[in-house]
């Protein structure tokens, strides 16, 4: 019989019903449909002892007294106020190890695309029905050899680098934090200055949390550093992207094509004159769901969970800047 409740914030479906499937026998799993008012919602939580979702309210954590940890399924936690929840005695964990891989992989995905000039390929061929008419001068690259620079060298990070090794790059990265020298070695890269980066790589992908250092770190700037010729994949954030600064680049030819899984607002606008531009593959922000993520994340999550119920610290916490 289950001993503890812990909520999960989802729509009833699918994803609900998969994560009831998931749980413990010993945990009740209470659906909290994120369409209801924090005044509907605080009933549900008021036996609760953790909650499983990336985006709750201070003001309904102080009318859940028992919740002990916030725990989300994905790498991302820039909707939670984690200086405010900390200030309630709320740890928060993320769940960055479980997507790692799917995304590394949609990240090395957009990579081919955009050398291989794929979704032209696809629209000729498949959308116009015609044979090589009008791929023919197309400027066709191979990644190997290409000059990487991984923004971020994380968990995700680190899963791209990994996979690059096999296409013999050169792979550069930046980040605040230190890598030991042993992990440089095992991955096959190099540090190197955040503008450095830029102006050397090929392609520039970017794995980095949405934080206030962060938003906006690519925009006119760093953009006008980068060659001619280079891509820009983002598979983490829309907003560490500058949507504006970046057509600008792409239209006025200051880089060659751009990659990206997130945009700035989501659901995007069907207006948005990203979508105009020919030199840009765009996917709806699937590059980390997916079945083998899905179960690792919901491992994850009830196995930390797990651990505060049994008076242990939790694994994977985030903090404010």
């Amino acid at each position: 019989m289950p001993t503890s409740k812990v909520a999960f914030f989802s729509p009833p479906g699918s994803r609900a019903d998969y994560m009831i499937e998931q749980a413990p026998q010993d945990i009740e799993l209470v659906i909290v449909d994120p369409a209801l008012s924090d005044e509907e919602k605080a009933p549900l939580l008021q036996d609760v002892e953790a909650v499983i979702s990336m985006d709750v309210s201070v003001d309904l954590l102080k009318q859940a007294p028992n919740v002990k940890l916030i725990q989300t399924l994905s790498a991302g936690y820039d909707r939670l106020d984690l200086e405010a929840i900390g200030e309630l005695g709320v740890p928060v964990a993320n769940n960055g190890g479980a997507n790692a891989i799917a995304v590394s992989e949609h990240t090395i995905a957009m990579m081919i695309s955009l050398s291989g000039k794929l979704w032209h390929q696809y629209d000729i061929t498949m959308k116009q029905r015609k044979w090589k008419s009008g791929l023919e001068g197309m400027k066709i690259l191979e990644i190997t050899d290409k000059t990487v620079g991984i923004v971020g060298m994380g968990r995700i990070g680190k899963q791209v680098a990994k996979r690059l090794k096999g296409f013999d790059t050169r792979t550069l990265f930046y980040d605040v934090v230190d890598v030991p020298d042993d992990v440089q070695k095992e991955l096959n890269i190099e540090p190197m200055e955040f503008d450095e980066l830029l102006r050397e790589s090929d392609i520039v992908t970017l794995h980095v949390p949405l934080t206030r250092r962060t938003r906006g770190m690519i925009s006119d700037r760093e953009l006008d550093m980068m060659k001619p010729s280079a891509f820009l994949v983002n598979c983490c954030r829309g907003p560490v992207v500058d949507e504006r600064a970046l057509h600008r680049a792409l239209s006025q030819g200051q880089i060659a094509a751009a990659g990206l899984d997130v945009l700035e607002v989501e659901p995007t606008p069907e207006d948005n004159p990203l979508f105009d531009l020919d030199n840009v593959v765009i996917t709806p922000h699937m590059a980390g769901p997916g079945e083998e993520s899905t179960q690792r994340a919901a491992t994850f999550a009830f196995y930390n969970i797990g651990r505060v119920l049994a008076g242990e610290t939790p694994e994977s916490l985030v903090y404010p800047e």
